[in-house]
């Protein structure tokens, strides 16, 4: 007890280094890019400060800048030209994540690709699949028939080069379908970074300006996790293993640590998505100068990386990296 045990002896300046349990790389970093099919020149996204919208053709300059930094990956979110009830343009061989994958496969070929396998950036209603009335005579996404549309995505995606799929619209069974869809089409090394754990959250705002998914109508509630629900989302990541996920995935992060960490002890690799509220609100109370943005960044990549996360989406990687090399 004090005074021989001083628990300051460790904080000594030259000690915090030696001493330090977890440690933020940039190869731990993914990088979301959204790629507009309609765009001529990168747009500013104006709830997203920093962040743009890239015209097909000029994704390749910024992966290629991504690459240079460190980041572990990128993460590829499509805005097609046209929008249908079958979302038929996000699985299209022409479609525009599609080519935004080949570009980038053919230009900087060790960068690692992810693609959000969803559809509510290509359904006229902005639901993630089809829509129908359910049993008590309600429009809402159908399950079970939007489980081939996710197969069909998924394997157009891995055809144009995506290392790795991430279906993120919480249906029953996801994982399982899309396991054996890439596996029917020859497949077997593309990886399922499954969305298993996502809230429903109100943090997703700034996202859905930047990727026009809102929805027309209704809501996500029923396929989207209570906030109030830390065990349910235990349970959707432990049924997603068992489907055959490679990686799990917590979606948002700083408000949901307890997941990550119980997520964790499933001994899958774990992502974590830090998500647009997320980044927009640092991003506005810099701005505003209550925060030092620098130190808040790193500070929330640092705690998600203590609850237990291999790998963090966030908006702040090519910052990130660049903050880490400088403090090298």
């Amino acid at each position: 007890m004090y005074p021989q045990k001083r628990m300051r002896r460790l904080r000594r300046r030259r000690m915090l280094p030696l001493f330090a349990e977890h440690h933020l790389r940039t190869e731990q970093l993914i990088a979301p890019l959204f790629v507009d099919e309609t765009a001529r020149e990168p747009t500013p996204i104006p709830s997203m400060p920093g962040q743009f919208r890239y015209p097909p053709d000029e994704v390749v300059p910024v992966a290629a800048r991504l690459d240079r930094a460190g980041i572990g990956a990128v993460l590829i979110f499509g805005i097609p030209a046209d929008k249908d009830r079958e979302a038929s343009a996000a699985y299209d061989e022409n479609g525009v994540v599609q080519q935004a994958v080949r570009r980038i496969r053919k230009s900087v070929p060790e960068l690692a690709i992810i693609t959000d396998v969803c559809a509510c950036e290509y359904t006229d209603t902005g639901q993630c699949g089809i829509v129908g009335p359910c049993a008590d005579g309600c429009m809402d996404l159908l399950n079970d028939p939007s489980l081939e549309l996710m197969q069909r995505i998924a394997v157009s995606h891995a055809r144009a080069g995506a290392d790795i799929v991430a279906p993120s619209c919480m249906l029953d069974g996801m994982v399982q379908a899309i396991r054996a869809g890439l596996d029917d089409a020859g497949f077997c090394e593309t990886l399922i970074l499954s969305y298993s754990s996502k809230f429903a959250s109100a943090l997703y705002g700034p996202f859905r300006e930047a990727a026009d998914s809102a929805c027309r109508f209704g809501d996500r509630k029923s396929y989207q996790i209570n906030p109030a629900n830390g065990r349910e989302a235990f349970r959707e990541s432990l049924t997603d293993a068992g489907e055959g996920a490679d990686v799990l995935m917590v979606k948002p992060a700083g408000m949901y640590l307890d997941v990550i960490a119980a997520v964790r002890e499933l001994g899958l690799p774990v992502a974590a998505y830090q998500v647009s509220g997320e980044y927009s609100m640092i991003r506005a109370a810099a701005k505003n100068g209550w925060i030092d943005e620098r130190a808040v960044a790193l500070e929330s990549l640092i705690a998600i990386r203590r609850a237990g996360a291999d790998l963090i989406i966030t908006y702040f990687a090519e910052d990130a990296a660049r903050w880490l090399q400088e403090a090298a």
